[in-house]
């Protein structure tokens, strides 16, 4: 790696089109799981339905199992009576046959029996021995659920890369499915660097603070579909950012680290990650704000992204660059929820550098949405993120973005988007 490298910075195309020259993100794998286990987990196949569902004729309501068309003409004060001649229960065969001038008792859930094409709710109905009394006129099908009519036989009920919730898990137990092939998730392996930082939960001596980047990394590893292996605070030494690096890269298909990527005398992961294989570093510093220093290499086929120590940066960075390779790792098509909003306030750019500017937003007259920047130079500052619904972003090429523009905005967290439509 030329040390110069980092004073000629690449601009942001630039550096994906390196990585993609040198790196296609695949799937790592599939696995076998049960439906119980499935929550969140990524499809890899097509689901085809092997059977209609529902597989037989039910009734919605409870009533009575009718022929439509002897209950024409009935009303409240002019009722049709038809002859009880049985009982129908959910999960069991019908005992009885609906002819003409009968009906049959029937429970929600229960199969229509043969002959009858409609039932009537319990609530229009009057008994009088074995005779019920029909107040209201039903159609044919009515509060009858075909059998298929929600899903077909050979139906594909749900798509390979489709992200499994409540509802997808719901469609594979009406279906039948107890097991379902999923994508693996990608194994991201993760460490902070620096001799100011301590874990959480540990004495805080002075001068010294909290590690944030390895649990707000991990936590936005595992949102992609990873699956985070956080191996904790590795000293600026270079033989331990080696031996640390190379455990990363043996056990994980994907390396992020954070801090030691500037230019002091102890930012030397550029350096040591050049010794441990090709093609090596191949971006060193990128024209944007925040995050400059960011670092990306390749090393024996595994992506290794070096991301600045400013948790807000960091995590920038990680949404913009490290977040697609990881969502292809994994399977999944998620793309991301962009809106419009009308900026309150003239926005700058950082000259020379793509600037990327998180906002928050709240409705406007009319229901516009108007977009605020969270305060500046506070890249440190967590909470910038942690306030922020999103980022718009103004290109290397702009002056600036006037008071009153529309903007893109794309949001951090894609249900930001129904609280605001909603």
């Amino acid at each position: 790696m030329r040390s110069a490298l980092f004073r000629k910075l690449v601009s942001v195309d630039d550096a994906k089109r390196i990585l993609a020259e040198n790196y296609t993100p695949k799937p790592v794998g599939t696995e076998t799981i049960s439906l119980s286990e499935s929550y969140d987990r990524t499809l890899a196949n097509n689901m085809v339905s092997l059977h209609d569902i529902p597989p037989f004729n039910r009734s919605t309501v409870d009533g009575y199992a009718v022929r439509a068309e002897d209950t024409f003409g009935a009303e409240e004060d002019h009722p049709v009576s038809l002859r009880l001649v049985g009982r129908v229960s959910v999960g069991e065969a019908p005992r009885v046959e609906v002819q003409r001038g009968t009906l049959a008792e029937i429970v929600t859930g229960a199969p229509i029996p043969e002959g009858a094409d409609a039932v009537v709710m319990i609530e229009y109905t009057a008994r009088e021995g074995n005779s019920i009394l029909i107040r209201q006129a039903v159609s044919t099908r009515e509060n009858v659920m075909k059998a298929g009519s929600d899903i077909r036989k050979g139906e594909t009920v749900l798509k390979k890369g489709t992200v499994l919730s409540t509802y997808e898990i719901g469609v594979l137990a009406a279906i039948g499915s107890a097991k379902v092939e999923v994508f693996k998730r990608p194994r991201v392996a993760l460490f902070s660097t620096g001799a100011e930082i301590v874990e959480p939960g540990k004495s805080l001596a002075p001068r010294k603070i909290f590690d944030i980047n390895a649990h707000a990394l991990s936590a936005a590893v595992v949102a992609c579909g990873g699956e985070s292996l956080n191996m904790g605070i590795v000293q600026d030494e270079a033989n331990q950012l080696k031996v640390a690096l190379q455990k990363a890269l043996k056990t994980a298909d994907i390396v992020t680290t954070s801090g030691g990527v500037s230019v002091g005398p102890t930012d030397i992961i550029p350096k040591v990650l050049d010794t441990l294989g090709k093609p090596g570093v191949l971006v060193y510093g990128i024209a944007v704000r925040p995050g400059k220093p960011t670092t990306m290499a390749v090393v024996d086929n595994k992506p290794v992204f070096s991301l600045p120590g400013h948790p807000a940066s960091a995590l920038l960075i990680f949404h913009v660059f490290v977040r697609p390779v990881l969502l292809s790792m994994g399977g999944r098509k998620e793309k991301p929820v962009i809106v419009k909003a009308v900026v309150s306030e003239r926005l700058f750019p950082s000259r020379g550098r793509r600037t990327y500017v998180t906002v928050t937003l709240k409705k406007g007259r009319a229901g516009r949405l108007l977009a605020s920047s969270t305060p500046s130079g506070l890249s440190g500052a967590i909470t910038t993120l942690a306030k922020a619904d999103g980022f718009t972003v103004i290109h290397e090429s702009q002056q600036f973005v006037e008071k009153g523009a529309v903007v893109e905005v794309e949001l951090f967290k894609p249900s930001t988007y129904y609280s605001f439509m909603g």
